[in-house]
């Protein structure tokens, strides 16, 4: 039997986007954007209609969206509101739909054929003239948040791996120094596995690109040897969605930091790959196949590295807790709260630091995930992938995002 295609227009779907709030006097709202990047748009909607966006999902009809809203606020939608709000979302690419296929397509086609990964954070998260990054990543190392000037204990050990945030630039600008410093005083390769989280997400969990990654202070190759040898092995299924390498901000916060530091002092190259995955993976069965794919990529990935005789230090980049209203939580972060989850947080990256990645996961999912720790897979992925003896928290902090306090946590960590 031909199962009937159901008109978009009339059961549409939402894309995966991206939300936070907003009040303005005494009214609330919401903002959504798109975190691919396919569309720059936002749309900025009143509470109570954020509230039907959850029945765009391609099957409630606009007459039954209509519906329950009734039901919960006890008034009408009146159906050409509907109507507009949907052209709205079409118009701005928050629709699943042919008019998305075909951005997507574009997109892809354009990313493929650019020479490089053009800086797209340049100018808004960092400075985009060369001498003024330089002058700004040495004012994180001096601020009074920034890294001491003593020599690191394990200075000039060879260093496995480090662990920087992927948060704004400007303001955690001094975390990233704890790390970069750590780095800059032990003995590196020259070649940088770079771990992004990818806050779009991935339907493979894994996203590999073979493109060159562009800063204001150059060009930084991508390693040939490693990923020539990750293709040949079947690794080619990796590359699928390297788009999502377009716009993420994850890998390229750390090149300033990595060509600041190690890059004035030797060649360097990089392998970028993102990540996205949960802890349930890992004990969920419905979600099996994803935690095959991402064994299987550990274990090719290895493979490649030691048939490619390059040694390697591996970047993971991504943050711990999110807090507060932003992130769905009923209630703002307070002082006590914050301090709650900074002890949390502690006792869960002993696990890292002791370089068990099980035992990390097992954690956050006897937690729920409640605190939306969103860097689990690049730093599961760095403790699978390193052979260390043990890891250091360097230093701990938190970032606000939004006007209700929403709190993000981060820290530095090396491993040796």
């Amino acid at each position: 039997m031909t199962e009937t295609v159901k008109d978009p227009s009339v059961y549409p779907t939402l894309r995966n986007l991206q939300y936070s709030p907003l009040k303005q006097g005494e009214e609330q709202y919401i903002v959504l954007w798109d975190p691919t990047g396919l569309s720059s748009e936002k749309l900025v909607i009143p509470l109570s209609m954020f509230y039907v966006f959850q029945f765009f999902d391609g099957e409630h009809s606009l007459d039954q969206v209509g519906g329950e809203y009734l039901k919960k606020y006890g008034e009408f939608l009146l159906p050409d509101r509907l109507q507009r709000l949907v052209a709205d979302l079409e118009d701005k690419l928050f629709l699943e739909g042919d008019r998305c296929d075909q951005a997507k397509a574009l997109a892809i086609e354009t990313f493929r054929n650019a020479p490089t990964r053009p800086s797209v954070f340049a100018g808004k998260s960092y400075e985009a003239e060369a001498e003024k990054l330089s002058q700004q990543l040495d004012g994180f190392f001096s601020s009074k948040e920034g890294p001491d000037k003593t020599p690191s204990e394990h200075a000039g050990q060879r260093i496995k791996g480090v662990i920087a945030p992927s948060f704004d630039l400007k303001e955690a600008g001094p975390l990233y120094a704890w790390t970069y410093k750590e780095l800059q005083e032990a003995e590196t390769p020259s070649v940088f596995v770079l771990l992004g989280t990818c806050h779009a997400g991935l339907e493979g969990g894994i996203a590999v690109t073979g493109k060159d990654f562009e800063t204001p202070l150059g060009v930084v190759p991508v390693n040939q040897s490693i990923l020539n040898a990750f293709r040949s092995n079947g690794g080619e299924s990796f590359f699928t969605e390297e788009l999502a390498h377009a716009q993420e901000h994850s890998i390229e916060f750390q090149l300033p930091f990595l060509q600041h530091t190690i890059g004035r002092q030797k060649p360097i190259s990089i392998v970028p790959i993102l990540c996205a995955f949960p802890p349930d993976c890992l004990a969920d069965k419905s979600l099996k196949e994803l935690f095959d794919r991402v064994d299987t990529f550990l274990s090719l990935f290895k493979q490649a590295v030691a048939a490619s005789g390059e040694e390697i230090c591996v970047i993971a980049s991504g943050e711990l807790a999110h807090i507060g209203l932003r992130y769905g939580d009923r209630t703002l972060p307070t002082d006590f709260s914050f301090h709650r989850c900074m002890q949390t947080d502690l006792e869960m990256l002993k696990h890292v630091e002791n370089l068990e990645p099980e035992a990390f996961a097992e954690f956050i999912l006897k937690e729920g995930n409640a605190r939306r720790i969103s860097g689990f897979s690049t730093m599961f992925t760095m403790l699978k992938l390193i052979q260390a003896e043990k890891g250091q928290v360097l230093r701990y902090d938190r970032g606000i995002t939004d006007q209700f306090n929403s709190t993000v946590t981060y820290a530095s960590i090396a491993f040796y």
